[in-house]
């Protein structure tokens, strides 16, 4: 073979060569390129996949949750949470008749969430409220009863829960007038991401196992026309 053709053909070689392990470089630097922009967005997936999931808003999930909240509650099962109504010193609307209580225009909102659970029944309901005029207002106007307030329910960091299951009777609700920092309490309990509740909200627990008591969701203060317990 001549000399310049095998140089030829030597050379287009040596190029053949050199072109594929550019390639393979590239393919290299692209595929871990691929897996570092990917990582970020596998990480997000992984922590949400472990993270707990979202409390349920029984106003707007199904009528399977809406039924099992019924029946809890017919069994008395259930310990109800449920935030005082708009507080005054925090508003520009009109006092009820002091700044420490709720607003004037919150009282028709505590008549028509009472009205919602009186519907459900207050018969097998024990109610307590936290020592705040703020609760105890929201306490009379919704249920019509007002206790001397219970400290407890207002310094309720820690202890929330394993108070207020001493205090569930057994075939009877306990409802809790209290705090959306005392309801968010009872979410870290039990494990729970936190939620912004607004006034008047209800947050339902289950304590049909009391050992293991279930978070059911919750329903605030306008959202009751949503749930159907029939």
């Amino acid at each position: 073979m001549p000399s310049g053709r095998l140089a030829v053909e030597l050379r287009l070689s040596l190029f053949g060569l050199t072109r594929s392990l550019e390639a393979s470089r590239f393919a290299r630097y692209r595929t871990a390129m691929l897996v570092l922009a990917c990582a970020p967005l596998l990480i997000a997936l992984g922590f949400w996949c472990l993270s707990p999931a979202a409390v349920p808003d029984l106003a707007h999930g199904n009528r399977a949750s809406d039924r099992a909240l019924a029946d809890g509650w017919a069994k008395g099962e259930m310990i109800v949470l449920v935030r005082h109504v708009e507080r005054c010193d925090r508003s520009k609307a009109t006092c009820l008749n002091d700044r420490e209580g709720i607003t004037d225009r919150a009282r028709a909102v505590a008549v028509s969430v009472g009205a919602r659970f009186e519907q459900l029944g207050l018969d097998n309901a024990d109610i307590y409220n936290s020592p705040s005029l703020r609760t105890a207002q929201t306490a009379g106007y919704m249920f019509n009863k007002v206790s001397a307030g219970d400290d407890w329910l207002a310094n309720c960091r820690h202890d929330l829960l394993r108070n207020a299951l001493a205090r569930k009777v057994p075939g009877r609700n306990l409802i809790l007038v209290t705090h959306s920092e005392c309801m968010q309490a009872m979410e870290t309990a039990l494990q729970r991401p936190t939620s912004a509740f607004g006034y008047g909200a209800s947050l339902f627990v289950s304590a049909a196992q009391p050992k293991t008591p279930r978070l059911l969701g919750f329903i605030e203060a306008s959202d009751w026309r949503s749930v159907k317990f029939q």
